[in-house]
């Protein structure tokens, strides 16, 4: 069976499969249970790589082991769409936020941000994200826990 999903084929997603469950395996571990090449895999990869599909790899840091014990989203009312442009420009000077996202519903951004403290999270809503022109209010949401965090299945 020739399965093509966006340009790729079977061994494509076979490859893919095997890296979301342990993105450290080896070329030729993974050229070993798909039964070709170490080359082959070296070629899939590239390919993949240059078609957006893998945008690169990272590392994935234990945050409360260095600290940063606060995990919140951060719903955002702008006044005005036509801001979003500079208050993104704004978010992104922000090193406590990890992912934010253009949204639709009751906010016009959600953020995940990550704190050491409560206290910091106060300081960076008043001091930092509330002084932004252009934003209107914000609503905090903190994480109590993340019983969930996975890539999607291929």
């Amino acid at each position: 069976m020739n399965l093509q999903v966006n340009g790729l084929d079977d061994l494509d997603l076979q490859i893919l499969d095997i890296l979301v469950k342990d993105s450290r395996t080896p070329y030729l571990e993974i050229a070993r249970q798909c039964h070709v090449s170490g080359g082959t895999i070296h070629v899939r990869m590239k390919k993949m790589e240059e078609m957006g599909i893998i945008k690169g790899t990272k590392l994935i840091l234990n945050n409360p082991k260095l600290g940063y014990d606060v995990c919140c989203f951060i719903g955002i009312y702008l006044d005005k769409a036509a801001t979003y442009t500079n208050v993104l420009d704004s978010m992104k000077e922000i090193k406590e936020i990890v992912e934010l996202y253009y949204i639709t519903g009751d906010f016009s951004i959600f953020a995940k941000v990550i704190c050491k403290s409560i206290s910091d999270l106060q300081d960076l809503l008043i001091n930092k994200i509330q002084m932004i022109e252009g934003i209107q209010r914000t609503n905090t949401f903190i994480s109590l826990s993340q019983p969930i965090d996975r890539n999607i299945e291929i």
